[in-house]
């Protein structure tokens, strides 16, 4: 099942990037919002993901940093879980600008030739990966991982 990003759907695993309450503000004035901060003597980077892969047979996670994810061109799929068990990912239509919090599993496919995503993260990342034994895609399952 392939989930649409909402607030409520997405605030177990992040935030969506947006400014709130739309309409309720001048519409004359620019508006500012910073939606995540955090204090961290390491910085950060601002990366360009190009997705190709069409199915994933793992997740990856980043236990010292928020990361954000959002989507420049193409369409894609965005895999996400809160604990390392296979019941608890959740596939999302990746169609909004998100931050994923601290610890999230995560994986990206295309659905299309390729898609492209604008990521912000720390500066240095320690990723952690998670070998899935089947493969992730459009159809969410697609085989076990024997089936390479």
């Amino acid at each position: 099942m392939i989930d649409s990003i909402t607030r409520k759907a997405f605030l177990r695993y992040g935030w969506i990037i947006e400014f709130p309450l739309k309409g309720a503000h001048p519409t004359h004035k620019n508006l500012f919002r910073v939606v995540k901060s955090e204090t961290n003597p390491v910085g950060w980077r601002i990366a360009y993901l190009v997705i190709r892969d069409k199915k994933i047979n793992k997740l990856e996670q980043h236990i010292d940093t928020f990361e954000s994810f959002e989507p420049v061109r193409g369409r894609a799929l965005f895999f996400v879980a809160d604990k390392k068990e296979s019941g608890a990912i959740r596939c999302f239509y990746l169609d909004k600008p998100v931050i994923l919090k601290k610890g999230m599993w995560h994986g990206i496919i295309t659905l299309g030739k390729e898609a492209e995503i604008k990521i912000t993260e720390n500066a240095r990342v320690k990723s952690i990966y998670w070998k899935l034994g089947l493969f992730l895609g459009a159809t969410r399952r697609i085989s076990s991982g024997k089936d390479k």
